[in-house]
C-alpha cells in the first residue's frame, strides 16, 4: 500500500469513529427516530415536537408511542365492546439502600453454635459486611391503552 492510500484509509477510519462517538451521544428518542425515518415522517408537525419531547396524547398512533418511549416491557392484548384493544407498561427501578452493619453468618466460622455457623463481619462479602448495598425495586412507570391503533388512556408516573 502507498501512502496516499493509507492516508484515505485513515481519515475513512476516523470519519466512521466520529460518526459512531455522535451517534452515542444521541438520547434514546434521537436514535429510535433516526432508526426508524419512515414512521417519524408520516407524523403531524404537532406530533413531532411532542415525540422529540418524550411526550404522547391521546390519539397518537403506536408508532408514535414507540417513537416517544421506545419498547414496552410488558403487552397485553385484550377486546373491549368488539373492539380489539391493547396495554403498553413500561416498568422503572428503584433503588433501595440498605446499610449493612457487619452482621451475617455463614459456614466456616465460630459463633454460638460452635464450628461451622457463626459471625462473619466486614470480611465477607456474601453474609455480611460494612457500607451500604443497593438494590434496585421494579414498579410500573408508565401504561398506554389503545382502541383502533390509537392511544385512548396513558398514566405516567410511579402506579
Amino acid at each position: 500500500m502507498n501512502t496516499k492510500t493509507l492516508f484515505n484509509l485513515g481519515r475513512a477510519l476516523l470519519a466512521l469513529v466520529g460518526a459512531v462517538g455522535l451517534m452515542s451521544c444521541a438520547s434514546p428518542i434521537e436514535r429510535r427516530i433516526s432508526s426508524n425515518p419512515e414512521i417519524y415522517s408520516k407524523l403531524s408537525d404537532s406530533d413531532k415536537v411532542l415525540i422529540n419531547q418524550g411526550r404522547i396524547r391521546e390519539g397518537l398512533s403506536k408508532e408514535g408511542v414507540f417513537l416517544a418511549w421506545g419498547r414496552p416491557d410488558n403487552v397485553a392484548a385484550g377486546s373491549q365492546k368488539g373492539v380489539k384493544t391493547e396495554k403498553w407498561t413500561y416498568l422503572g427501578s428503584q433503588p433501595v439502600y440498605t446499610d449493612n452493619w457487619g452482621w451475617g453468618g455463614g459456614w466456616g466460622g465460630y459463633g454460638r453454635y460452635g464450628r461451622g455457623f457463626g459471625y462473619y463481619g466486614a470480611w465477607d462479602p456474601y453474609w455480611g459486611g460494612y457500607g451500604t448495598s443497593v438494590t434496585y425495586i421494579p414498579y410500573k412507570a408508565a401504561s398506554v391503552t389503545f382502541r383502533n391503533n390509537r392511544v385512548t388512556e396513558y398514566l405516567r408516573g410511579p402506579q
